[in-house]
């Protein structure tokens, strides 16, 4: 019988010590929390760069009342242009909205002559010269609304015409002397008579410098690179 029981504890002990080196087989040592969040860090540093241009989503607007200096690039006449007649101007500076630079020197404007007004007798011919849209020096092309600036509501000419006679007009000049008035003899002036001459046309000629005015604001996406 004792010799029953001591096989019975023996095979216990042994069974017990596989189960635990079972155990001890199959678990993992668990990774230290520091080494996970170096590990995650690793990862985040191995991830591509992404870079996104942001002029090209950003929107800047030219205010209308803005003006551009230009300088002509063509002869413009009343006389000898219809309207309809394309014309072209070139920037000769930047324009800045803020800190952007929006329209750099260079970039060119083109429109038409909208109105014409032939000369008659005591005006000169007029017109009016509008923009339609430009294109930067990097081919970027955009619509505007816009007029050749003059402070006669852009109207290019539309002067009086000089007097076309004189007309010699005595004028009196009398002195007060003592107690009598003392008259003297009248002095001819030269003075413009109510007729005017004849008006001649108006012209813009090559390499004159004017201004741009835009009528309406202009929203831009498109910024072109420094």
């Amino acid at each position: 019988m004792k010799k029953i029981l001591l096989v019975l504890f023996v095979c216990s002990f042994i069974s017990v010590g596989v189960n635990a080196s079972t155990t001890t087989l199959n678990s993992k040592p668990q990774p230290d929390l520091r080494e996970q969040v170096q590990a995650q860090a690793d990862n985040q540093d191995k991830l591509p760069e992404v870079k996104v241009d942001l002029r090209e989503e950003a929107v800047i607007e030219i205010p209308a009342g803005i003006v551009v200096p230009v300088i002509n690039m063509q002869e413009i006449s009343t006389q000898t242009c219809p309207v309809g007649y394309k014309v072209k101007f070139v920037a000769t500076n930047d324009l800045f909205v803020g800190d952007i630079k929006v329209i750099p020197e260079d970039t060119a404007f083109y429109g038409y002559i909208e109105k014409i007004n032939e000369p008659v007798v005591g005006t000169n011919a007029a017109m009016k010269v509008k923009i339609t849209k430009f294109i930067l020096p990097d081919g970027h092309e955009q619509n505007i609304k816009a007029y050749i600036y003059t402070s006669n509501n852009n109207l290019i000419g539309g002067e009086l015409t000089p007097p076309a006679e004189w007309v010699k007009m005595p004028h009196y000049q009398d002195t007060y002397q003592g107690i009598s008035w003392i008259h003297r003899g009248a002095t001819l002036q030269i003075r413009p008579g109510g007729k005017r001459s004849m008006g001649t046309h108006t012209s813009l000629p090559v390499g004159d410098r004017h201004l741009i005015i835009f009528v309406s604001p202009v929203s831009l996406t498109h910024i072109v690179d420094e």
